[in-house]
């Protein structure tokens, strides 16, 4: 797994931001029963693990994550919830959890990271009981738009996909999950966009989607791309002009993917 975002500060700032300003969009229609198993590959700090706790009173979530220094903010997080989660340090392509069975797996914003996410879902899909399901939210960094866009703005986003890709990894995934799914054997496979649109209509959205989302998220690339060959003051004015939009008549907008699939019951397809 390759997290070209890193693990700063300024990083962790972003994420809470993120999960906070995006939650009642990604969270919005997800429930699992009571007693539910749940896995959550990839959890980081916790923060989408917490929406999951108070949104589903009762199930049981295992938390997994390959950097032990993200769990330890996990525990920190979730502390009063310990009868209802536990926390795993492993690599979902490692066999962290042989033998366990989960009612449910839950996992966003981790296949864009992973160089065979094929093989992640595969595994993910031997993890699940017989009727269990699997709900994956990705994003498609091919479908972002904002305005006013300059030619310094689009090539700091654009340098932001190249580096992603460089690392080998698909920045454009959430376009492809139900293919994904379907090739790892996953049946009764739905696919929805997750639209979020901000102008000067809702400027608390629009100020929390550029300013404390996408504007950290790119610059957090820039040294990577600047020692690369990007021109460090072309990389200063791409941001100067990617912050324009959370001002007058700015707007923008970007696709996620909720996918939600089932493994098959014996017998059946899936």
């Amino acid at each position: 797994m390759g997290y070209i975002h890193g693990y700063s500060e300024r990083e962790a700032e972003r994420l809470s931001d993120q999960a906070a300003i995006l939650r009642p969009f990604l969270h919005r229609d997800l429930r699992f029963p009571a007693g539910s198993r749940v896995l959550e590959p990839g959890c980081g700090s916790g923060r989408q693990s917490l929406a999951l706790l108070e949104d589903n009173p009762g199930i049981h979530l295992t938390c997994l994550d390959v950097d032990a220094g993200q769990l330890d903010l996990a525990r920190e997080r979730l502390a009063g919830w310990e009868r209802s989660l536990r926390f795993v340090h492993g690599d979902l392509g490692r066999d962290p959890l042989t033998g366990e069975v989960f009612d449910h797996a839950f996992v966003c914003f981790l296949l864009e990271h992973l160089k065979r996410p094929e093989a992640a879902l595969a595994r993910l899909r031997g993890m699940l009981r017989e009727g269990g399901s699997l709900t994956l939210i990705e994003g498609d960094h091919g479908s972002f738009r904002f305005q006013p866009e300059t030619l310094a703005s689009r090539a700091v986003w654009d340098a932001l996909v190249a580096e992603q890709r460089r690392l080998g990894c698909d920045p454009m995934i959430g376009r492809r999950l139900r293919g994904l799914m379907s090739a790892a054997g996953f049946s009764e496979v739905s696919v929805a966009p997750i639209l979020i649109h901000a102008d000067a209509g809702d400027p608390l959205l629009r100020e929390g989607f550029m300013r404390r989302i996408i504007c950290p998220m790119v610059d957090g690339v820039r040294a990577r791309a600047v020692a690369g060959g990007f021109d460090a003051r072309l990389w200063e004015r791409g941001i100067e002009d990617l912050l324009a939009a959370d001002s007058g008549d700015g707007s923008c907008y970007y696709l996620f993917f909720e996918a939600v699939g089932t493994k098959g019951t014996h017998g059946e397809p899936g």
